[in-house]
């Protein structure tokens, strides 16, 4: 073969076309694909492309990548931009000193062709060419379209550009140009839309005109991040993007919009590529790896882009299963996108009531949270099956098996659900089950410690008569109020900021498995991370929708009183009753309570004697004590420790302790609070807060000094009660709560 042979890297719809023009005009064109039925179809016929009802065929050299081992020259490469690497690959050890290798792709490809084979062997390209591979060794031929070459980096344009673009005029209106990249970025903005037209399974040109909110903003998303790098976007075929930035005049927008629809009507092809390799061929669709680099750019400039990942997270569902296919995701992309497209740069939260935010940076937050929820109701069904999945794992405080089990399925859960932490810890202890601390990259020096457990009061074996169930909203099931849903939920919010490319906090999520038996075995390893953190959100279970600012402090005791033993009977004033000692004890106690103080004091268990006709030689008494003030805590201490016995043949021995210290409304707790209800009221509705008399792990944090968020977990009731529920829109809520804070806290 001579130096001249073009090799085209990929037959497929853009690439076989092109060879197709090429060699009918007469240049020596080889085409090496993958798919043996399609080579061997070329082989046979010539590779034909097909306008209508007529059909053309010209002789072109073809082989698959195992066949040739020969060099190669001048390469046109048009594989799917996923498989760009592994092409490269093949092209890499085969590609003549002077050789050099053109994209003509989709999507952003030069720099990874540059990094293999040399910037100076590398030529820059935009291509749109509505073709379709419509049976083995037959291209569609969808109608003009446009194709620019120039080097990289937007130097001048070379000999070797304009040799190939004269050769490539065999095809059509080919040009030379030193800004292919303002060509790319802006197929980039065209190429969103016609990726969220492949949601549903209607022509391009009706979605566009039907749904012009999100095709605006999807658009507008990526010339956002455009703008980062300063690109000058070329208008194309019928695509004027400046009419698609954000800002943009809407008058001249609708007319550029009519005039793009009114084009793609005349294309004989009217759907998407993306839409027949996911309608059609079932089979992974390009789309999703174009956009990596716009993703990456865009969180390397905090550029929020919510809609365009939206649509590629729809697309990634749609690769599963091509059927849920439906308009009804343009619409919840409308939804999303708003009355305006969702602003560049994420606005400030005013840090007191004495900043007042200007109307536009308010409007722009309801907007952002209005995207959130809207993300997270469109995927409210994947959160009940996470919920159903992590209640079917048992977890009882007292099985170190169960909880060992559950723990091992979080951490592969949470893998699929956020990707690899970038550190992992699980602190072993033998009483109760092992501690998880998992951190997780973002914005700011300090993370958000983000605080649960895993463990039930449940006995295992409680699924096997009342498994997890769901009637409609209602969602029952042993431990999904307390705290299973509260976990799920604060995992979703994470995903939803990840996927709408909104700011989130350095995070760590770290989950104990013996809070249901006190946390002693935990509460110093909490109290240690949250010194290392800004905050702490605790995932417990709202109180009737209700945040809890006040938690009342939890004291164990246990009071045992030693008798002396005797015949009941036959000397009954030899003996001294321990059981008689522990009634004036009880009665005593209970003058200890203080309920308009918050202090309840209960006798739960007691426990005595040996036999009826025997003076009890030994008493017990355990003692459950809720206060809601370190004043009360200290006073309450004060009188056990003063317990004497009634009977001086008696002694009375106090131990115990307290479980959880007070958690009380600190200056700290109530400014998170504000935020919260802040948060809340971009959603739509008031938060409540309120005081509790059950502890939770936040008691050891708020006792430290530092400040706590907690009760945000699931919307509901009935916890440690066969009543134990929670709800599908309170799984939505909570999760878009804590998303909003999480962003909030992102932004300072």
């Amino acid at each position: 073969m001579r130096d001249d042979t073009y090799t085209v890297v990929g037959a497929g719809a853009i690439g076989g076309t092109l060879a197709f023009s090429l060699a009918r005009a007469g240049h020596r064109v080889r085409v090496i694909d993958a798919d043996g039925a399609h080579v061997a179809a070329i082989r046979a016929h010539g590779l034909t492309v097909a306008r209508g009802e007529h059909r053309e065929s010209v002789p072109v050299e073809a082989a698959t990548p195992d066949e040739f081992d020969g060099t190669v020259h001048r390469v046109l490469l048009a594989v799917k931009a996923q498989a760009t690497d592994t092409a490269l690959s093949w092209i890499a050890p085969r590609l003549a000193p002077d050789g050099w290798v053109v994209s003509v792709q989709n999507g952003f490809n030069e720099d990874l062709i540059a990094r293999r084979i040399g910037p100076e062997r590398t030529v820059a390209a935009f291509v749109n060419i509505f073709a379709d591979v419509i049976e083995p060794g037959v291209i569609l031929d969808g109608g003009a379209g446009a194709l620019v070459v120039g080097e990289r980096g937007g130097a001048p344009v070379s000999a070797r550009v304009r040799g190939l673009v004269d050769d490539l005029r065999s095809w059509g209106p080919a040009v030379a140009s030193d800004n292919v990249e303002g060509y790319l970025w802006a197929k980039a903005g065209f190429g969103a839309m016609l990726a969220a037209t492949a949601l549903a399974d209607a022509p391009m040109a009706e979605l566009i005109d039907r749904h012009g909110p999100a095709m605006d903003a999807v658009a507008a998303e990526v010339f956002d991040v455009a703008d980062t790098s300063g690109i000058r976007l070329e208008a194309f075929d019928a695509f004027e993007p400046e009419a698609f930035r954000r800002g943009a005049d809407p008058e001249a927008r609708r007319a550029a919009t009519g005039r793009l629809t009114a084009w793609l009507r005349t294309q004989s092809k009217d759907r998407s590529g993306i839409w027949r390799d996911l309608a059609v061929r079932r089979r992974p669709v390009e789309v999703t790896t174009h956009y990596a680099d716009v993703f990456e750019l865009a969180g390397r400039h905090g550029v929020a882009t919510p809609v365009l990942r939206a649509v590629i997270d729809g697309l990634r569902e749609l690769e599963r299963d091509p059927e849920l296919m439906a308009e009804s995701r343009l619409d919840a992309l409308d939804r999303l996108a708003g009355p305006a497209a969702v602003p560049s740069a994420a606005p400030s939260v005013p840090d007191s009531d004495d900043v007042r935010p200007d109307a536009a940076s308010v409007q722009a937050d309801a907007v952002q949270a209005d995207a959130v929820r809207a993300w997270l109701a469109a995927r409210q069904e994947e959160m009940v099956r996470d919920l159903g999945r992590y209640t079917s794992q048992e977890s009882a405080s007292d099985d170190p098996r169960a909880l060992a089990a559950c723990l091992s399925w979080l951490r592969d859960w949470l893998d699929d659900a956020l990707g690899t932490a970038y550190t992992e810890e699980v602190l072993e202890r033998e009483q109760g089950g092992d501690i998880l601390v998992r951190r997780y990259a973002g914005t700011g020096e300090r993370p958000v410690l983000l605080l649960g457990h895993y463990d039930t009061v449940w006995p295992t074996g409680t699924l096997a008569e009342w498994p997890f169930q769901r009637d409609g909203d209602r969602i029952t099931g042993p431990g999904v109020f307390d705290m299973k849903a509260g976990l799920v939920q604060g995992v979703w919010a994470l995903r939803a900021l990840d996927a709408l490319g909104l700011p989130r906090p350095a995070c760590t999520l770290m989950l104990n498995g013996d809070e249901e038996t006190g946390s002693l075995a935990s509460s110093d390893a909490i109290v240690a991370e949250a010194r290392d953190s800004r905050a702490t959100l605790v995932f417990e279970a709202a109180a009737d929708g209700a945040i809890k600012t006040a938690r009342k402090g939890v004291g164990l005791f246990t009071v045992t009183v030693t008798g002396q033993e005797a015949h009941a009977g036959l000397d009954p004033t030899a003996g001294a009753s321990a059981v008689e000692e522990l009634a004036h004890q009880i009665l005593r106690l209970g003058a200890l309570r203080d309920l308009e103080a918050g202090t309840s004091v209960n006798v739960g268990v007691i426990e005595g004697g040996t036999r009826s006709n025997v003076t009890a030689g030994r008493a017990v008494g355990r003692l459950d004590i809720r206060v809601a003030t370190a004043a009360e805590q200290a006073r309450v201490g004060a009188a056990l420790a003063a317990l004497r016995p009634v009977d001086p043949r008696t002694s009375v021995e106090v131990t115990g302790g307290w479980n959880r210290p007070v958690f009380e409304r600190t200056p700290e707790v109530a400014e998170l609070a504000d935020l919260a209800r802040g948060c809340a009221a971009l959603l739509g509705y008031e938060l409540r807060e309120t005081a509790v008399g059950g502890a939770s792990d936040g008691n050891f944090v708020v006792a430290a000094g530092l400040p706590v968020l907690d009760g945000i977990g699931a919307m509901g009731s009935g916890a440690h009660a066969r009543s134990e529920h929670t709800t599908v829109t309170g799984m939505v809520e909570r999760a878009a709560l804590t998303a909003v804070i999480l962003g909030a806290l992102a932004r300072g």
